[in-house]
């Protein structure tokens, strides 16, 4: 079977590896932290930096990989793309996955086509997010221009916000650059997109639920199918898959974020190219059927991928709730004891649930998508009946701090 470099080996990542080597796939994983989860699971452990495409290159020459690959690990994406091009492997290029992946570069490309997306403005001085207010309003949202998990995102409700968050903004950024956005009202959807040979098809729509206050921009729920009416789910699939085909995807997984104001309109929110972060494959996979760790393995290897990998088995109810901190149900602190989760497992209308937690491990307060310690994937006869049966599930896991 031919060998694969999995860039990346954390939680989010273990389950790929898993299911690689389950396939009979040879797995090389890289991480720069020797403690990453998912290093364990792999034929060939590697512990290096992961932000360098030479280096990762390195690696697939000397393991003489057949493709390489991120799983929920967005801004590798670029790393990813260079480092494949660089030893001849099959890569959705450099300038795609740039484009997917740092907040600037996708609003330049989607502006320049005229796509909706909120006002925008580069910040990177104190005096360009004075002016950058006028441009996009208030309230709006304060982001770096290159990083994931909701690190250094803020809500900007007056001037004095940006003053207090702009230097923590800043400081996530790989190249010091950050991006205000006007904030946009509505619900939040995930779309996701497969693209072959250029041409883009919508496998999934899912409602991204997000609490209110400082977390608003990490999902702790996800819902599918989306709640929207049938014109707007049409005018969303449409624009789903525009967006990726502007961004220049030929062949590959994307994932495309809108929301739908409560004047209907579309607005493109974010992008990310691969299989992405917050159990998405696991929602898509119970869904719908459709396998994106298969195809991720088949755009990595450059294989085919015939129509029946793409195309839905079904449609579902499903939903997925994140096991977090108020306003989830979890303590923060240090945890003292972990229950067992057999109970979660055998509620009603659970697919599967994890936990990430031990005793001595802490709880933060829900901020960033790392502040997720475990998920609960449930069914339902409606998305109302599968959430409230995630929420039941999730209740029954006995977590106890100091």
């Amino acid at each position: 079977m031919p060998g694969v470099l999995f860039v990346g080996a954390g939680q989010e990542q273990r389950p790929a590896i898993v299911s690689a080597r389950e396939r009979g796939y040879h797995v090389v994983a890289v991480d720069a932290d020797s403690g990453a989860v998912g290093l364990a699971h792999a034929d060939v452990a590697e512990v290096a930096d992961v932000d360098s495409a030479p280096a990762l290159a390195e690696l697939a020459q000397r393991h003489g990989v057949d493709g390489v690959l991120s799983i929920a690990f967005d801004q590798a994406a670029p790393l990813v793309a260079d480092a494949a091009e660089r030893v001849g492997l099959p890569s959705i290029g450099p300038a795609t996955a740039h484009r997917f992946s740092q907040v600037l570069a996708r609003r330049r490309t989607l502006a320049e086509e005229g796509l909706p997306q909120p006002a925008y403005a580069a910040v990177r001085t104190l005096g360009e997010g004075r002016a950058a207010i006028d441009v996009v309003g208030l309230p709006a949202v304060l982001k770096p221009a290159d990083a994931e998990g909701q690190r250094g995102l803020f809500r900007i409700d007056d001037p004095g916000d940006l003053e207090s968050h702009l230097h923590a903004a800043l400081a996530e950024s790989r190249t010091h650059e950050a991006v205000l956005e006007s904030y946009v009202e509505g619900v939040e959807m995930n779309a996701i997109v497969v693209t072959r040979g250029g041409t883009s098809r919508l496998v999934c729509l899912a409602d991204r639920l997000t609490p209110p206050g400082d977390a608003f921009g990490v999902a702790w729920a996800h819902l599918h199918p989306a709640g929207i009416h049938s014109d707007q789910l049409a005018a969303a699939e449409r624009l789903a898959e525009r967006t990726v085909s502007v961004l220049g995807l030929r062949d590959g997984i994307a994932l495309v974020q809108l929301v739908v104001t409560p004047g209907r309109e579309l607005s493109i929110i974010g992008t990310s190219v691969g299989v992405p972060r917050g159990r998405l494959a696991e929602l898509v996979r119970h869904a719908v059927g459709v396998d994106l760790l298969d195809l991720a393995l088949r755009f990595a290897l450059g294989e085919q991928v015939p129509d029946e990998a793409v195309l839905p088995r079904g449609s579902r109810p499903v939903a997925i709730r994140f096991l977090t901190a108020a306003p989830g149900s979890l303590p923060t602190g240090r945890i003292t004891r972990v229950g067992a989760l057999a109970p979660v497992l055998s509620a009603d209308g659970v697919l599967e649930a994890e936990v990430f937690l031990a005793a001595g491990d802490l709880v933060r307060p829900l901020r960033r998508a790392d502040d997720r310690y475990g998920y609960v994937v449930a069914t339902g006869p409606t998305t109302v009946d599968a959430l409230a049966n995630a929420d039941d599930a999730a209740s029954l896991l006995v977590v106890e701090g100091e």
